[in-house]
């Protein structure tokens, strides 16, 4: 067990279902970590399946000031005209060292809260990422790569990679648990290796 640390997991409005449960329940369920739901909007929060989820806070700042960690979740709803900016939240986790991750869509606050600036990072592609913001910082450092890429304490993925995305996310927050990332990743690799 590692000493307890909080996560946020930050929901909109048409989050995707398959893009936080094995962070969520991994940090919970192997770590003994606290993960709480954010959002800026209105609970209750539907998903893309259409589940509902009430978000235990809101994206102030102030109301997040115990956060070791904070993952972005997607949903189209980030490539919207009208997405939420949530810079000021993922800028105060980073500045006092936090982990800043976003998946998929989630992506995409990270790139307009300055955070890719000289960071290695992924996305749903590059076209895609520029699709939505042509001139963020730091797309010179975007790796087109199929899994999630950790960078120091930022970390981002495809919207197709909740696996690498949980562990990289996981271990950037916890370095010294290496034995057990090892396994998570050995874990993961087993089901699409002997899926036939």
């Amino acid at each position: 067990m590692t000493a307890s640390k909080t996560i946020g997991l930050l929901f909109i409005e048409g989050y995707a279902d398959w893009e936080y449960g094995l962070l969520a329940a991994s940090a919970v369920e192997w770590f003994g970590l606290k993960a709480v739901s954010v959002s800026p909007h209105a609970s209750p929060l539907a998903s893309i399946g259409g589940l509902r989820l009430m978000a235990e806070r809101t994206a102030e700042p102030q109301a997040n000031g115990d956060l070791d960690a904070i993952a972005v979740i997607g949903s189209d709803g980030w490539a919207s005209k009208d997405a939420p900016d949530v810079s000021p939240l993922l800028l105060a986790v980073a500045q006092r060292g936090g982990v800043v991750g976003g998946i998929c869509g989630g992506t995409l606050p990270l790139a307009r809260a300055g955070l890719f600036e000289g960071v290695g990072h992924t996305s749903n592609g590059r076209d895609w990422i520029l699709g939505h913001e042509p001139a963020y910082v730091g797309a010179g450092g975007y790796r087109d790569v199929p899994h999630a890429v950790a960078d120091g304490r930022i970390v981002s993925a495809p919207g197709s990679a909740p696996g690498t995305f949980a562990v990289a996310f996981l271990e950037a927050l916890l370095p010294e648990n290496t034995e057990q990332f090892g396994q998570m990743r050995a874990m993961f690799a087993r089901e699409y290796g002997d899926a036939s």
